[in-house]
């Protein structure tokens, strides 16, 4: 074969031109404009998360973190401890005050306790004063009464008369203190205020009618202290 028919021979057999081995391997300069695919100025979003995780620091909380420090000296349980502390002040000082309003109110409950009891006692032991008081000028005029029937040349008269006298008096005295004489002569018998001794047939008086009054009987401010010893027809 000549020389012409080998070199046909060997571009037939593909050996590689400079072109094609340009193109596969690429140039130096060539490859490296190739693999800056982005255009200049614009940055990929992986590219922009990797600069925001480079420049701004990580807010949340790692696991070995601890909790915000609010201050040195600041303790978030102080404020609601010192409410609290005032609260049961407040309460300690109204319980004190409520404890000695009640000490205050039972002393006077027994001082009142007290004046009525003696105010009791007196009422019983000096009830009778104003009525005694009462009392002592008809026991006067008793006495007179005697000692001038005593003497001589005394009348039955004048003894009669201080008698009645004394009599009035002792009336008087017992009107003063709401005692009221029963003395139903003549007057129906009422089993309230009297009490009957006996029964008598009587031609002048209607059956049921007091004849006599054996005793009187009394009334101290409408309430009946003695009946009256009556005889009643019948």
């Amino acid at each position: 074969m000549t020389d012409e028919g080998r070199k046909q021979d060997g571009e037939a057999s593909g050996a590689p031109d400079e072109e094609m081995l340009t193109g596969e391997a690429g140039a130096p300069g060539d490859g490296e404009d190739h693999r800056a695919t982005e255009p200049e100025g614009t940055d990929s979003p992986v590219h922009e998360e990797a600069q925001a995780g480079d420049d701004t620091p990580s807010t949340k909380a790692g696991p070995d973190d601890g909790p915000e420090e609010v201050g040195a000296d600041s303790n978030p349980n102080d404020a609601p401890a010192e409410d609290l502390n005032e609260a049961l002040a407040e309460a300690r000082r109204a319980a004190q005050e409520n404890l000695d309003r009640a000490l205050r109110a039972q002393a006077e409950l027994e001082n009142v306790r007290r004046r009525v009891e003696r105010d009791l006692q007196n009422a019983h032991k000096f009830a009778l004063e104003r009525f005694v008081s009462e009392l002592l000028p008809v026991k006067d005029s008793l006495e007179l009464g005697l000692s001038a029937s005593a003497e001589k040349g005394a009348s039955v008269e004048s003894i009669a008369e201080g008698a009645e006298l004394t009599l009035r008096m002792l009336e008087q005295a017992m009107e003063k203190f709401g005692i009221v004489v029963v003395d139903p002569a003549g007057e129906p018998f009422d089993p309230e205020f009297h009490q009957a001794m006996t029964m008598q047939q009587s031609d002048t008086a209607e059956s049921g009618t007091v004849l006599t009054v054996v005793q009187k009987g009394y009334l101290l401010n409408e309430r009946l202290v003695r009946p009256a010893m009556v005889i009643v027809a019948k």
